[in-house]
């Protein structure tokens, strides 16, 4: 990994401790990161220890033996998953330790192998870190994604560079979108929560029944789950913890409602499935699921997706950017979720954060459901917000009034 400055790197790790996940002294830390970005798991284990952790777990995973497993591994085997990592890391997340993952992968490492098995092994990963995804969904402790470059994802976004050169710009674009520049990069975070956090409580005195989507290869009405709650960067976690999850965070976001989504939708980016590249897709719902799919490039890895479980061809997440973010003014595809969705509208199938809705984390699953909660073993965002996309507002007896136009939001705060 090619490292920034050192006080880049270390202001970059201070933001994620002090604001990203908001460790508190005395508080365990689990870290889960690809070996890869090993100097920026250190320099992070370095600032918790100075804000007071109590010890850092790390947890790392390897892309290459990944792939090493899809070339050689029996074609039996793929069923089969580490289900101790799941328990260790729960035990953890019970015990109160709050959680930074770092999102790092090379968008292309699972070409040209077998998407029957790619698919499956998404199916059991899923399926097997259900027991983590429901406790960061609640939230049960304060947690937190952040990104570092690995070389095949640098490569992939700036490619007309060598790979050295690809890894010190994407660098440079991640550190940038963090705000590590400013004088005061904490003080700055600060501030622009506090912004999002006014754009939520409009939308949240606004009641809205339903938005409404309308461009290029858009037509999608999207029915917001009753009680539903606009949420921004900043949240409560249930030990009481305000923590951001994501660094960078442009959006507001809130739950759909899982059988009152209609219409078609074109994706505006790619989306990074675990190395699989899907591209150039479009999806159309009826009564709130996936009826139908296209893609020009890894179809059958969508399709999939959608069949993980019963609830995964639904959506379980709505989400609002504008295109004044810094994400979207680099006016570039970064080929991963945590900065693409960030410089566009967005919308997620499968589980819904239980928070996204009045009451909702104390619920069973039946009234969840009732409510408009959709719950799976999935979360996969997909960016669906351009300049050419406009989206309204729609009262219960179905009148509209701008949300966003072009992209940008269509009032003030």
């Amino acid at each position: 990994m090619s490292d920034p400055t050192d006080s880049a790197i270390r202001a970059y790790a201070d933001i994620a401790v002090q604001i990203g996940v908001n460790l508190q002294p005395g508080q365990h830390l689990l870290v889960r990161a690809d070996v890869r970005v090993a100097p920026l798991v250190r320099e992070i284990t370095r600032s918790a220890y100075r804000a007071g952790a109590r010890y850092v777990h790390v947890f790392y995973d390897d892309e290459s033996l990944t792939l090493a497993r899809f070339q050689h591994a029996p074609r039996d085997s793929f069923a089969e998953f580490p289900e101790w990592r799941v328990r260790a890391q729960t035990e953890l997340i019970d015990a109160g330790a709050a959680l930074i993952s770092i999102a790092s992968g090379d968008p292309d490492l699972l070409n040209g192998q077998d998407s029957a098995l790619v698919g499956l092994v998404q199916q059991t990963t899923a399926h097997k870190s259900q027991p983590i995804s429901q406790r960061v969904t609640r939230p049960a402790v304060n947690w937190l994604v952040i990104a570092a470059p690995s070389p095949g994802w640098a490569v992939k976004v700036f490619p007309a560079t060598s790979p050295e050169q690809a890894e010190a710009q994407l660098w440079e674009a991640i550190l940038s979108a963090c705000r590590t520049h400013e004088s005061d990069p904490v003080a700055a975070w600060r501030q622009h929560t506090a912004d999002l956090a006014r754009r939520s409580a409009y939308l949240n005195a606004k009641r809205y029944a339903a938005l409404h989507y309308h461009g290029p290869g858009t037509d999608l009405t999207l029915g917001l789950a009753d009680g539903h709650r606009w949420v921004s960067g900043k949240m409560t976690a249930e030990n009481g913890v305000e923590f951001v999850a994501n660094l960078p965070t442009e959006e507001v976001f809130s739950a759909p409602h899982r059988t009152r989504v209609d219409g078609m939708v074109q994706a505006t980016k790619p989306l990074n499935l675990g190395g699989s590249l899907i591209a150039d897709f479009s999806l159309i719902f009826r009564e709130g699921r996936v009826v139908d799919v296209r893609a020009d490039q890894g179809e059958d890895a969508l399709r999939s997706l959608i069949a993980t479980d019963e609830s995964a061809a639904r959506l379980g997440e709505v989400a609002l950017v504008p295109e004044s973010s810094p994400i979207a003014r680099a006016n570039r595809v970064f080929f991963n979720t945590l900065f693409d969705e960030n410089a566009a509208s967005h919308v997620a199938l499968g589980r819904a954060y239980r928070f996204t809705i009045d009451g909702g984390v104390a619920m069973s699953s039946a009234a969840f459901a009732a409510a408009g909660g959709n719950e799976s073993a999935i979360h996969v965002d997909f960016m669906i917000g351009s300049t050419a996309i406009d989206i309204d507002g729609l009262d219960a007896d179905g009148n509209a009034e701008p949300v966003m136009r072009a992209g940008e939001w269509a009032f003030g705060v």
